[in-house]
Parts: structure tokens; C-alpha cells; sequence
């Protein structure tokens, strides 16, 4: 996984999970944040937050032949954020090297997965990981957080109170 084409996995997550954790230190985490959802039966946004962060665990620690770690019971999203980074940068790229075809299994939901690790990777965990980031920082907005895709991302750059939103027709 380490050729020209690839990128090492936990390099991916880490850059994300530190948007993630930026973007917490923008949004704050009052009560009312934690508890919010864009609909009722889904996960709030504490939940999508440790969702994204799990992933990012479930997908690294199978690949590099190593059980998954949890940093759950830690005292703060951020703490959690900060203790999961800290362990992927420790996994030596060179455990992410076994053979594309190898088998990593997973739960989804109610079902038990097993696929080859570049599909578990790439068809998998990257969405999940990105569906759960992507939902608390719709939650977050849906909230009034300050962020916008720049917060997402870490690439976009508007200027000072660029809007999406079309002018009203006179």
C-alpha cells in the first residue's frame, strides 16, 4: 500500500481526524451540539463524531495486522481524537504492505462483512469514515457553527462572508 500510487492509510485518516479536531475547537462542544441531530433516528452529533474516529481504527489496525484499538472511554472528543491520531502515526507503514487480496472483517450494522483489503479500505471504511464526518459537520451546521468546506476539507478558502445563497429577486 505504500507504492507511488497509494497513500498510507493512517496518513489519510490523521489529516482528516485533525479537520475533525479543528473543527471541534471551532464548533465547541455545548450540550445542546452533543445531543443534536439532523433526524431523529440517526446518531447525534457526539456519536458521529466518535463513529468517524472508530472508523478510522477499524480501517488502519486490520490492515496493518494489528486488533482494532479503542480510545472510546476517553474523557473528550478531542481527547479520543488525540489519543487515535497518536496511534496511527506510531504504525510503522511498512505493516500496511500484506497482499491487497487478504481478507479484513468488519460488522456492518447487523451484518458481518469480509472483503479484500483494498475493497475493505476503499469501499468500506473511507465512506464510512467520511459519511460520519460528513453528518457532524452537517449537524454542526445545522446548529449555526461558524464552518464551512475549508473546516471539511482543509482546501477551500472564501473570502470574508462569501455566501452560496442567491440573491433575492427585486
Amino acid at each position: 500500500m505504500t507504492d507511488a500510487m497509494h497513500i498510507n492509510p493512517a496518513t489519510i485518516f490523521c489529516r482528516s481526524l485533525a479537520q475533525l479536531s479543528a473543527m471541534l475547537d471551532t464548533t465547541g462542544t455545548a450540550p445542546q451540539l452533543l445531543a443534536a441531530r439532523l433526524h431523529p433516528d440517526m446518531l447525534p452529533f457526539a456519536q458521529q463524531v466518535r463513529a468517524a474516529v472508530s472508523f478510522s481504527l477499524r480501517g488502519c489496525c486490520p490492515l496493518a495486522g494489528l486488533d482494532v484499538a479503542d480510545f472510546s472511554a476517553a474523557a473528550s472528543l478531542q481527547e479520543q481524537i488525540a489519543q487515535t491520531m497518536r496511534y496511527l502515526k506510531d504504525i510503522p507503514v511498512e505493516r500496511f504492505d500484506g497482499p491487497l487480496d487478504r481478507i479484513c472483517r468488519d460488522r456492518a450494522g447487523f451484518a458481518d462483512i469480509a472483503l479484500p483489503a483494498d475493497e475493505y479500505l476503499n469501499l468500506y471504511i473511507l465512506p464510512n469514515f467520511y459519511f460520519h464526518f460528513s453528518m457532524a459537520y452537517a449537524i454542526a451546521r445545522s446548529q449555526g457553527a461558524a464552518i464551512g468546506k475549508g473546516d471539511f476539507d482543509g482546501y477551500h478558502a472564501y473570502a470574508p462572508g462569501f455566501s452560496f445563497e442567491t440573491p433575492a429577486a427585486s
